[in-house]
């Protein structure tokens, strides 16, 4: 702890924005502690509290605004990258869409304090088109909230950190080298449990190619669309014929799911994480002829397939588009 103060000093409120902005960037690098450093470093008068409470409010608030840029220019895609550089399951995607549906931009007010969601609010702020106004303000106050919680604390307890830091001193080198083994078994967990639920969603994929064929040859196919609302907003043209279904609503009834039609499931998700949950809960049930499309809705549209608008509930389609 007294090396990691020092360590603050040295390097000042540029260190704090630096380091915070790198971690709201995606990558695993904690600030909480850093944080907690410079608010202890404020109680003993070493550095100012609102200074260092604005550098770090604009280090989250700068690379926020980064993310909700690249969702709004590039789409979803920008989660399936965020995933991989955060080392979350990829079902935090879903999640953090279904929260967005429910409470809109006052997510963002908690984002921060949420695993997986801190991630992920940012692009899908870009990528629901929310004003730019209002996101700066609302990730404005969940950063500042944010942010003050760990100062505040450090402020608060100034003086039983400056007691740990000295007892922390007698460790020496060791000390550092526990918290660097501790980082890197916090990574190494992080990578093993997104590995081992890639795992489990292991099943055999139809690709868009085959898909084609098949339809392009009049094979009585289900398509079903299980895009999240906010991906088919931003997206409202589909695989032609398909059906727009919500997961939940389709996992709830699977006792209506024709057995004697092949069914072929694509969503949004990076690997395809909600259309393989999904075939492969249905497949326990005894649907047995049910596979999620290979790179999803992406792929089907990057290779420059038809499009055309979801079926209603009547059954009814827009003409393809080419």
């Amino acid at each position: 702890m007294n090396e990691l103060l020092q360590f603050v000093v040295r390097h000042g409120y540029m260190l704090v924005f630096a380091w915070v902005f790198v971690e709201q960037a995606g990558l695993p690098v904690p600030s909480a502690p850093l944080l907690l450093a410079a608010g202890a470093l404020s109680g003993t008068h070493q550095m100012n509290l609102g200074t260092a409470i604005s550098f770090a409010t604009l280090g989250a608030m700068a690379s926020d605004a980064m993310w909700y840029e690249l969702g709004r220019q590039k789409g979803v895609r920008v989660l399936q990258l965020l995933c991989r550089i955060s080392l979350e399951p990829d079902s935090c995607v879903r999640r953090s869409q279904v929260r967005f549906g429910q409470n809109g931009p006052r997510v963002l007010l908690i984002a921060k304090f949420v695993p997986g969601l801190n991630a992920m609010a940012a692009p899908l702020s870009g990528i629901i088109r929310m004003g730019w106004r209002r996101f700066l303000l609302f990730d404005f106050l969940g950063a500042l909230l944010w942010v003050c919680a760990f100062t505040m604390t450090g402020y608060t307890f100034s003086s039983d950190l400056e007691r740990v830091a000295a007892r922390a001193a007698y460790l020496g080198e060791w000390l550092l080298v526990l918290l660097l083994a501790a980082f890197a078994g916090y990574i190494l967990w992080k990578f093993y449990n997104r590995r081992k639920f890639l795992r489990k969603l292991k099943i055999a994929r139809i690709s868009p190619e085959e898909l084609k064929e098949k339809l392009d040859a009049g094979e009585d196919i289900l398509v079903v669309d299980l895009r999240h609302s906010l991906d088919f907003e931003a997206n409202p043209e589909t695989i032609p014929g398909a059906l727009h279904v919500d997961a939940a609503e389709l996992e709830e009834a699977y006792e209506v799911i024709p057995r004697d039609r092949e069914i072929v499931l694509f969503c949004a998700c990076p690997n395809e994480v909600t259309a393989a949950r999904l075939a492969l809960l249905l497949r326990s049930k005894g649907i047995t002829r049910i596979r999620p499309l290979s790179e999803g809705y992406e792929g089907w549209r990057s290779r420059g397939f038809p499009l055309s608008l979801a079926k209603t509930e009547t059954g009814d389609a827009e003409a393809a588009k080419v």
